[in-house]
């Protein structure tokens, strides 16, 4: 019998997670609560149920404790813990309790959910602390911190953020705040070719390892600028039929997996010595034998050779494939998303076999109690988003950008400065 989505059990599973204390496996994030908050409101948004199943006035307590994470100078923390409180809160002490730029972009997404019209955003204040995370060579950081140094790494996932904050709060004109100088545009976006691989995927930063959740940012980041008036129509990794365009599309598809890392797939703890041995120099030969043909390889070539998804679907004894992150890795939950959604902003999800991913995320990894364990035998709200974007009965669209359902999006572009 076909697995379903079993949406109440994925219902009374978010409500829990809402109105109910956490489990202790969550106490330390309770610095992400901004982010835990998004996973949850928009899983039930998703879900279709926000409105029937909170009351106005416990949407309107919840829009109040993500007022309450503002800070005075611009931006939000991640939660309230670090709050000092406005009557001890000075110049000085303000660096140790600083906005951060993922905790500002999903307290104005959780703001957009819950129907608030950002009224109350100190709006001018925080694109005037935008810019102030960028660096010289056009990336971002997290945060400000004494002396306004910017601290976190040089990561995509931080541009991302930052791309997101300008879209929601300058929109495409920056309707009465033209006088605010904006981020430097150029530089962000040769700061994110930069960081494509030379096999198509991107990474974190220049020259790293590709991979999918930082591809996702990578190509969220210019959406949010072309979406925001932005001319990208010259950067190449957007452009269908350039090397760029296609090798990245190529990687994104050969993410797709049937490895899974089933239980009886897992290898004995008790296997003799000797056949460890025996399959470590079978691996170092294939290794061998993979550089040496590489070798003698064109890029364009080597690409084309990289695991194509038409291998599975050739594969009838595959009945699921869920999608890894990077090379070498089992499925996991969470990448179905990242690697879907990048392909639907590239508008070319038809690459994927959907069918083989939805069993996946069915028979697999649906958890009993309700949400989508990370992977087999081990909760993902994008394991239900990624559904969505199948059309799974059920579930509401979803943007693949904002990751909301389009009715947030109508009452962002609804606001006074979008029109």
């Amino acid at each position: 019998m076909a697995a379903i989505f079993n949406t109440e059990r994925h219902v009374k599973y978010y409500l829990r997670c809402l109105k109910t204390f956490l489990p202790s496996a969550y106490t330390s994030n309770d610095s992400n609560r901004m982010l835990l908050a998004f996973f949850t409101l928009s899983g039930l948004d998703v879900l279709g149920v926000l409105h029937d199943k909170i009351s106005p006035e416990e949407r309107q307590g919840y829009i109040d404790w993500l007022y309450h994470c503002q800070v005075p100078s611009g931006g939000f923390r991640g939660f309230s813990g670090t709050d000092f409180g406005t009557e001890k809160r000075t110049t000085d002490n303000g660096a140790w309790d600083p906005a951060n730029g993922p905790a500002t972009f999903f307290a104005l997404v959780n703001l957009l959910i819950l129907g608030d019209d950002l009224s109350k955003v100190k709006r001018r204040e925080c694109l005037e602390w935008l810019p102030k995370l960028q660096r010289a060579d056009g990336s971002f950081g997290e945060l400000l911190g004494p002396g306004g140094n910017i601290g976190g790494d040089r990561d995509l996932r931080y541009c991302m953020c930052a791309a997101g904050i300008r879209f929601m709060l300058r929109g495409s004109g920056g309707k009465g705040v033209e006088d605010i100088p904006d981020i430097d545009v150029p530089g962000f976006i040769s700061f994110i070719e930069a960081c494509q691989a030379y096999d198509g995927g991107m990474a974190e930063s220049p020259f790293r390892e590709p991979h999918s959740g930082h591809t996702y940012c990578a190509v969220g980041s210019l959406e949010f600028l072309r979406r925001g008036g932005a001319d990208i129509h010259s950067v190449r990794m957007l452009t269908p039929g350039s090397r760029k365009f296609e090798t990245l599309v190529a990687w994104l598809a050969s993410r797709q997996t049937g490895e899974l890392g089933d239980d009886d797939e897992e290898d004995d703890e008790d296997e003799d010595e000797d056949e460890d041995e025996d399959e470590a120099d079978e691996d170092a030969q294939v290794d061998t034998e993979l550089t040496s043909e590489n070798a003698t390889n064109s890029l364009e070539e080597r690409i084309v050779a990289l695991p194509a998804l038409t291998a599975l679907a050739g594969d009838e004894s595959i009945p699921c494939a869920g999608f890894n992150g990077r090379y070498n890795k089992l499925a996991d939950t969470c990448y179905s998303f990242w690697n879907g959604a990048t392909l639907l902003m590239l508008d070319r999800y038809s690459v994927i076999d959907d069918v083989r991913n939805r069993r996946y995320l069915l028979e697999k990894v649906q958890h009993l109690v309700g949400g989508f364990g990370k992977a087999i035998s081990s909760t993902s709200y994008f394991g239900m988003v990624s559904l969505a974007f199948q059309g799974e009965q059920g579930l509401a669209r979803v943007d693949p950008l904002l990751v909301t359902t389009e009715r947030v999006i109508q009452h962002l572009e609804s606001l006074p400065w979008r029109s």
